[in-house]
């Protein structure tokens, strides 16, 4: 099981984003705890003003909202609605908010069985809950327990970049398949606050690979001017594709504003990310002259590292971004170092370069060629050898020279006698 915890203050938005999931057919709100009713017998008004309430209590308190999410093996489809049930509420009452009003949401829109908890951390006393580094304090163990607690699949049992692309709803886009703006959200919910991206270009890097892009809009455009930003679908090749949506319309509000100051912080964070990255570039490098491009894409891939091309129209590779699915870490080449940057490491590892796989493809196929060639060498003239003295013995011969001297005799023709002859 995988917990990811978003703290915010914007109660309204989320709420309206898990119910807006109930009417698409993709949710169902299955517990609404600590609440006067049940959640089929409350409408969305009533769900919310019970926790609006108890905000109320402590106005001085901006980051009141959590939205966690606790994500399971997608082997572990045929968990039951109690059994989720149960889970929500143990969790709960380990992260402390056991006697906290929340809603439990069972969500259907990925791979994965997952739930949405949504809840404030204003006691019914006017007390705030501290939030801080809640996900390492209280979390972490909490989830531990947990999964000890019902038998679920353990985090730490799997590779971890396999979590992170797993363990998350969010899938790579396609235009047309499904509601743009909560794909996009989707997507970002997965992105803005797990990756230490440290510019708009690493960022989009990372949206990228679920097909989206952030836009601040082209030099003087109105966007631009009002630091606005956009987010679109994009094809294979990078095009925008449908109607661009506004930063501030998504309830987590991913504006310029909130990312800059993510910028600036991700710097700080994403240091000790970098060494993971250098050291399976170099561990290939290492003692290897023979490793190729595609050699370098195979290892980064098997270690959870996506490895990002710019591409110019020529097709040269002009900028590569490393993605540690696993850290979060997110980088340009020229921030791990020169030898890292993409002219340096396409040196080191050239492209076109048989992979090593092929080449050892190549050289058995060469020595199969080989070996034919020398045993036709050595087994043809024996062949046709052999053959030659069949021939000699089933082959029909012309010639008498050998036939016993009767049967070269040729037999004299009888003269036939004539009336002179009795005479």
């Amino acid at each position: 099981m995988v917990a990811v915890i978003k703290v915010s203050g914007r109660m309204q938005r989320i709420i309206n984003y898990n119910e807006n999931k109930v009417k698409q057919g993709k949710a169902v709100c299955i517990a609404a705890v600590n609440y006067p009713l049940d959640a089929p017998f409350m409408t969305i008004a009533m769900k919310m003003k019970r926790l609006m309430l108890q905000m109320e209590l402590n106005r001085n308190v901006m980051q009141n909202t959590l939205h966690i999410s606790l994500n399971f093996d997608a082997s572990e489809n045929g968990l039951s609605t109690d059994k989720l049930k149960a889970i929500a509420g143990s969790y709960m009452e380990k992260l402390g908010f056991g006697n906290q009003p929340y809603l439990v949401y069972q969500h259907h829109d990925a791979g994965h069985p997952h739930i949405h908890l949504v809840t404030t951390n204003i006691e019914s006393s006017g007390k705030r809950i501290d939030l801080h580094h809640l996900a390492i304090r209280k979390s972490e163990p909490a989830r531990k327990e947990v999964e000890t607690e019902f038998g679920l699949v353990k985090a730490q049992d799997k590779k971890r970049h396999t979590e992170r692309l797993q363990a998350v709803s969010a899938k790579k886009i396609t235009y047309g398949t499904t509601e743009t703006k909560a794909a996009i959200q989707n997507v970002l919910d997965v992105v803005i606050d797990k990756y230490s991206y440290t510019s708009l270009a690493e960022l989009n890097a990372v949206l990228g690979l679920y097909n989206v892009r952030a836009d601040n809009g082209k030099e003087n455009s109105s966007v631009n001017r009002h630091k606005g930003l956009l987010y679109h679908i994009i094809d294979k090749q990078g095009n925008a594709t449908g109607v661009p949506i506004k930063a501030s319309l998504f309830y987590s509000r991913p504006t310029l504003s909130r990312l800059s100051t993510k910028f600036i912080s991700n710097k700080i964070t994403a240091q000790p990310k970098k060494a993971r990255i250098m050291n399976v570039i170099d561990k290939l490098s290492y003692g290897n002259t023979k490793a190729g491009f595609q050699d370098l894409e195979n290892s980064l891939s098997k270690e959870g590292i996506a490895l990002v091309k710019r591409v110019n129209e020529q097709g040269f590779i002009y900028g590569i971004t490393y993605i540690d699915h696993s850290t979060g870490g997110v980088f340009n080449g020229s921030t791990l170092g020169k030898q890292y940057s993409a002219k340096a490491i396409q040196e080191r590892f050239p492209v076109g370069r048989k992979t090593e796989k092929q080449a050892e493809i190549s050289v058995g196929e060469s020595l199969a060629k080989l070996q034919n060639i020398r045993y036709d060498a050595f087994i043809n003239p024996i062949i046709k050898d052999i053959s030659r003295i069949i021939e000699s013995f089933t082959k029909a011969e012309q010639s008498t020279a050998f036939l016993p001297r009767e049967f070269k005799r040729k037999k004299k023709r009888r003269r036939r006698k004539g009336p002179s002859d009795n005479n």
